[in-house]
């Protein structure tokens, strides 16, 4: 009489192992999308910071921006970012566009347009 060995074959071992591998990868992309969704975010609000001090500050000066193009350099949070200021007319004399772009690197982080106009 022959005892009956209960336990699982190798082939039954190697598919557990394969479906646990392939949830640890799923796990780990998902991961991965949302660590790249918050770095991305806090990019962007500290863009979106520099653009607006920026631009508070050129109406604060209370006067009127000249047609061009300037640079700019912008730190916040440790983090330094190039700017661009570019400022075009329109149609009404007494306003002018002032669009502000922000690059880390050569990588487009935020854009922020505003109207600016002449103060008596």
């Amino acid at each position: 009489m022959t005892a009956r060995v209960r336990g699982f074959t190798l082939i039954e071992v190697l598919v557990a192992l394969a479906i646990v591998a392939l949830a640890l990868v799923a796990g780990l992309q998902a991961t991965m999308a949302l660590t790249t969704n918050a770095q991305r975010q806090s990019d962007l609000l500290v863009a979106q910071l520099c653009a607006q001090n920026k631009l508070v500050g050129l109406r604060l000066s209370r006067q009127f921006p000249a047609v061009g193009e300037s640079s700019f350099t912008c730190e916040e949070a440790g983090r330094a970012l190039d700017g661009r200021l570019s400022v075009q007319p329109t149609p009404n004399p007494n306003f002018r566009r002032v669009d502000a772009r922000l690059q880390d690197g050569a990588f487009t982080v935020l854009r922020l347009s505003t109207i600016v106009g002449n103060f008596p």
